[in-house]
């Protein structure tokens, strides 16, 4: 089937179909696309579905009861398809297994260039994505629909309902922490003297971009707070990926004695590992990156600190009143273009502490009872 060519085709997929979801990248990203996942299961209790996932956020969703498969997409690896020898073996070698495996529909759910690419190559009857997909992606589709949607778990379960599939289920954000990567989190508690059932916070202060991160002396003020009052047992883990652990230095160094030794920075090697801290917590404070999705699918109470971006459509899913939001960004009309502004700063650093301590003090006292979430 040509590239851009839109078909009628039947409404649906029949139950017992071939189904890929096509959702690599971010890991946030990752953890908001499961409740599609979860209504293909719903509505298709025989459908073979698979899921064409970065091999780092294979993690978030391999243990899925859901996901027959996670098919690991280097991009990295890949980068410079057609041009580099490496990197062409490997999109061809992708290319073969996509289409050994004869899905009757692809679902590209990251509309973009190279998503849009392989959803073509995979030689799938039906092809679906947004109409208004960037980077030229909708030309590898030949079922494009139109979703007037705002909330990004929205819009993708209205691309469903527009390709004909009838949706059976509220949507269902769970997800399931790899049972190895619990035993380690379990482990790593209980070394550093971490009670699971006192509670404690975790913490998340950086972000993929700059203009996301609310300050680093506003987050040790904060925890310097947590630890005093105290605030969900008084403990804090401070959760960032290895590579950005030099930048929490000032975080480090505006942490006063009694809160120093109540914070721990765990060394997580992986999204499991990460997953199961979070899943052990019993507040998760982030700003819009992966963790507090990941919070949100497994189920922890949470706090989300936001700037440029709008929580209308990236927020923590369920949570519109878990977000703290310069007043600014509220306005009718606001505008700001974080794209172009990756470092800047200057409007997330508007939201005062106070501000951030009164919305966690209403998210712990008005939280159910913490549960502990489920490994697998």
């Amino acid at each position: 089937m040509a590239a851009g060519v839109q078909v009628p085709g039947p409404t649906g997929p029949r139950d017992g179909a071939r189904l890929l979801i096509v959702r690599p990248s971010a890991l946030g990203d990752v953890a908001r696309t499961v409740p599609v996942l979860a209504a293909l299961r719903g509505s298709f209790p025989n459908a073979s579905i698979d899921w064409l996932v970065h091999p780092a956020y294979a993690d978030a969703i391999r243990c899925h009861p859901d996901l027959r498969e996670a098919i690991p997409f280097d991009r990295k690896g890949m980068s410079g398809f057609g041009l580099r020898p490496s990197a062409t073996r490997k999109g061809l070698s992708l290319i073969r297994r996509l289409r050994r495996e004869r899905y009757d529909r692809v679902y590209d759910l990251q509309g973009l260039a190279r998503s849009g690419f392989f959803t073509w190559m995979s030689g799938s009857r039906h092809r679906v994505g947004f109409a208004d997909a960037r980077e030229g992606a909708a030309w590898g589709y030949n079922r494009r629909h139109h979703v007037n949607k705002v909330h990004t778990v929205d819009r993708m379960l209205g691309l469903l309902a527009a390709d004909g599939v009838a949706l059976q289920q509220e949507p269902d954000l769970r997800l399931y922490t790899p049972a190895e990567d619990q035993r380690w989190a379990d482990s790593y508690l209980a070394k550093h003297g971490i009670d699971a059932e006192r509670g404690f916070v975790c913490v998340a202060p950086t972000a993929q971009w700059r203009c996301k991160w609310w300050p680093m002396d506003r987050y040790a003020a904060l925890i310097n707070r947590i630890v005093a009052e105290p605030c969900c047992g008084g403990r804090v883990l401070v959760l960032a990926a290895p590579h950005e652990f030099d930048e929490l230095l000032p975080l480090r160094e505006a942490l006063d004695a009694q809160a120093a030794g109540r914070v721990d920075f765990p060394p997580t090697a992986s999204v499991g590992q990460l997953m199961g801290l979070l899943g052990r917590s019993g507040l998760v404070i982030s700003n819009d990156s992966a963790s507090l999705h990941l919070g949100v699918g497994l189920g922890r109470p949470v706090v989300g600190v936001f700037g440029p971006t709008d929580p209308r459509r990236v927020g923590p899913y369920g949570h519109d009143d878990a977000v703290v939001q310069p007043d600014a960004a509220r306005e009718p009309g606001f505008t700001f273009d974080y794209r172009k502004h990756r470092d800047d700063q200057s409007l997330i650093a508007q939201i005062p502490v106070a501000t951030v301590w009164s919305m966690i003090l209403r998210v712990a006292g008005t939280s159910p009872d913490r549960q502990t979430s489920k490994a697998v």
